[in-house]
């Protein structure tokens, strides 16, 4: 099983979608940003290098900006290199580590667009944007994350993230401030000491979060002290009996891929006598990743869900609920703002154009096995199969494109459907096991194979059989398909209603 089919594994046995958890080195990543020490050396402006700061912290890096942002500050009043500076915020500036944020918040404003040489970098960050996550919590003070998911709610700084009526879906913590607002960043040891004096609190609105979402940790160290004193607090916070609930739902990824290949590995966060479970993914590609997160199946998007929420949230705090109801295309709800609160968002009818979008892929394979669904095939191929999320690669539309008697590629191309990336396919595509487990059964007959493989194999390997016995195939699919379909192999599952599809109606 490979990275993205194991990971979409473990997300489809959530009833949750996933957060994302994003350090300094997702930004390293995508824009060459330095890290916090990185940006520490880069303004250290004085006569003294960063090391004379450092040696004379005794290696304790948020005292060591402290004395950095004290010998900033005394320059930045008399330089001529910030007058401009001086000009627009010298009214702003608070205390001594004021003149040295604003600065480092002007480099990061300028720095939070992707510029990206190389492609494979781009491909996946537009893989990650078609990722409909639940959430995003960084401790990045760069805007690149809402240049990526604009439609999301940002929450900068403990303050603005404790005394705020959060929803945990639509939405971004930035939990060391940002940009936008340079007093809020975490950087000297008094932000420290104030930050570190309200992490039981933040622990404690997280929690939720950790408990019911796995979360994704992408450009963090799994020995960074930030994050081992947060689960910390929150391994406090459930208590040593509930801490299995913390189970597949901490994911590191981690870049240092092995020279076998991508693997994800158990291991284990000891905090005194308590032991979290993690998983640990090593891929230097990160696309799988996130092809495995945008393949986590809602009906709303995040953004839509948390409107519903935070209308349902003011009603039951005391607005008179006696204004609109409405019921709404929910590609037109961000328009809508006198909307106090939606109900029967998503399926109208199953014959509007509403109802076709809120048609799930699972839908499509139930009616792929048992033809009980009754769906117009040309609004299937015009209005569900577009509006799915990018990370959906395997659904069955040869089935209605041969019910409107296309079988032919010319037929396709004239027939005006936009749909050519689950057109294009070949055998391989749908292979998800290893190659050389085929071995034992290539000699063999197809039937042989299906009586005596393994459920895996059977999943995984069945299309790289030459020839395929179709109706023994679909006898199986048809047997197995109430237990298969929920289970952890339900995307493998998936794939091989897919290949039959194209078998056994395409072209």
């Amino acid at each position: 099983m490979d990275i993205e089919e194991e990971l979409s594994a473990i997300f489809s046995q959530r009833s949750s979608g996933p957060f994302l958890f994003l350090g300094s080195g997702f930004s390293r990543r995508y824009i060459g940003l330095e890290d916090w020490e990185g940006l520490l050396e880069k303004f250290c402006i004085s006569t003294k290098p960063y090391a004379y700061y450092r040696s004379s912290s005794n290696q304790n890096i948020p005292l060591a900006a402290t004395l950095l942002a004290n010998d900033f500050h005394d320059i930045w009043w008399s330089d001529a290199r910030f007058e401009s500076s001086r000009n627009a915020y010298a009214h702003e500036i608070k205390n001594k580590s004021s003149p040295i944020k604003y600065e480092i918040c002007k480099y990061l404003v300028e720095k939070s667009e992707p510029n990206i040489a190389s492609e494979e970098l781009k491909n996946e960050i537009e893989a990650l944007r078609t990722c409909d996550v639940d959430g995003i919590i960084t401790t990045n003070w760069d805007m690149l994350i809402e240049n990526i998911f604009p439609d999301y709610i940002v929450y900068s700084g403990q303050n603005e993230l404790l005394f705020s009526n959060t929803l945990n879906i639509g939405e971004i913590y930035k939990i060391h401030g940002t940009c936008c607002n340079p007093e809020s960043l975490v950087l000297t040891d008094s932000d420290y000491q104030d930050y570190n004096s309200r992490n039981a609190y933040l622990a404690s609105k997280l929690i939720t979060i950790f408990v019911e979402h796995p979360v994704v940790f992408i450009g963090y160290s799994i020995t960074d002290n930030n994050i081992r004193e947060l689960l910390k607090s929150i391994s406090l916070c459930i208590g040593s009996e509930n801490i299995e609930k913390l189970r597949d739902n901490l994911i590191f990824i981690d870049r240092k891929e092995p020279s076998t290949g991508p693997t994800i590995e158990t291991s284990y966060l000891q905090f005194d006598s308590i032991q979290i479970p993690i998983k640990i993914v090593k891929s230097k590609d990160f696309t799988p990743v996130y092809n495995a997160i945008a393949q986590f199946e809602r009906k709303l998007p995040a953004r839509v869900l948390r409107f519903c929420k935070e209308r349902l949230y003011e009603v039951v705090q005391g607005q008179n609920p006696d204004k609109k109801i409405a019921v709404v295309d929910f590609e037109n709800i961000e328009y809508a703002a006198d909307v106090e609160i939606v109900f029967g968002l998503g399926v109208i009818g199953k014959l509007g154009a509403t109802g076709y979008k809120a048609i799930t892929a699972n839908d499509l394979f139930e009616d792929l096995i048992y033809d009980n669904k009754d769906f117009d095939p040309s609004s299937i191929l015009s209005i569900t199969i577009p509006s799915f999320q990018g990370g959906i690669k395997f659904a069955p539309i040869f089935k209605y494109l041969s019910k409107l008697d296309i079988k032919s590629m010319d037929e396709y191309r004239a027939s005006g459907f936009r749909i050519d990336r689950h057109i294009n396919k070949k055998n391989q595509d749908f292979v998800t096991g290893n190659a050389s487990a085929f071995a034992k059964y290539a000699s063999g007959s197809f039937s042989d194979f299906i009586k005596s493989a393994t459920e895996p194999e059977i999943l995984c390997l069945t299309p790289l059989f030459t020839f395929i016995d179709l109706d023994a195939l679909l006898e199986y699919i048809t047997q197995n398909y109430e237990r298969i379909i929920n289970s952890k192999y339900k995307y493998h599952f998936r794939r091989l209603m897919a290949f039959y599809d194209w078998k056994k109606y395409g072209f």
